[in-house]
């Protein structure tokens, strides 16, 4: 049952028109929608999600991001390939070792921002 107080729908059924057009305007296209959705997929796993939040403090190899999330280095190379093949990290090699890295400045706001308003 509504009541006044619900917060949830409106107490008299209308429409605003020029606000509904405004954010009709501002919707993204489907394959923007699309491509935004499956990265937040991607970044919702929670070891991805440990794994990004290791990588902001800085660059990490294989093995010292698997000792820090508590995962199997294999374990670990297969979530850094999924992220990586969604754009969410980069990776460059010295010798035989694999460095990571959050790939640019909207994934660190990404994993910030996630962080900063679960806190709250």
């Amino acid at each position: 049952m509504t009541t006044l107080a619900d917060p949830v729908t409106c107490d008299v059924p209308c429409t605003h028109p020029q606000a509904v057009a405004t954010a009709r305007t501002a919707l993204p296209d489907a394959p923007t929608v699309d491509a935004a959705t499956t990265l937040l997929k991607v970044v919702a796993d929670p070891t991805r999600f440990r794994m990004l939040s290791a990588l902001h403090t800085g660059e990490l190899c294989v093995c010292d991001l698997a000792a820090v999330v508590g995962i199997s280095e294999s374990a670990t190379s297969h979530q850094l390939r999924l992220l990586r093949e969604h754009r969410v990290v980069s990776s460059r090699r010295v010798g035989r070792t694999v460095y990571y890295s959050l790939l640019d400045a909207h994934v660190t706001a990404l994993i910030e921002s996630a962080i900063d308003h679960a806190r709250e």
